[in-house]
């Protein structure tokens, strides 16, 4: 699918992945070869809130974040564990989650 390849033509592979804590993250994939278990993602930011109009986690996939959400710094490279999902962003979702938006 061409917006896919789109969304990874510059870091990777852009992605959210929640895990059994119930974190939301965005991403791109540095190293999935131990996944289910644990992922390495750069630019890592995590969604602390966003507004019902993203409609659901699964909206941040689509749209990003949108106005309201609250989004934290990028950490350059992080790993996750104990993960429940892992979903492709289109290239507008991408461009909301590198903006990074607090409020």
């Amino acid at each position: 699918m061409s917006t896919i390849k789109a969304a990874e033509s510059n870091q990777g592979r852009a992605v959210v992945v929640t895990t059994k804590d119930r974190g939301v993250f965005f991403g791109y994939i540095k190293d999935e070869s131990k996944a289910p278990d644990q992922i390495t993602l750069t630019k890592m930011r995590n969604c602390v809130y966003w507004p019902m109009a993203v409609r659901g986690f699964l909206g941040l996939t689509v749209s990003g974040p949108l106005s309201g959400s609250k989004i934290g710094p990028a950490a350059p490279v992080a790993t996750l564990y104990g993960l429940t999902g892992q979903y492709d962003c289109e290239p507008a979702a991408v461009s909301a989650w590198e903006k990074g938006t607090w409020g």
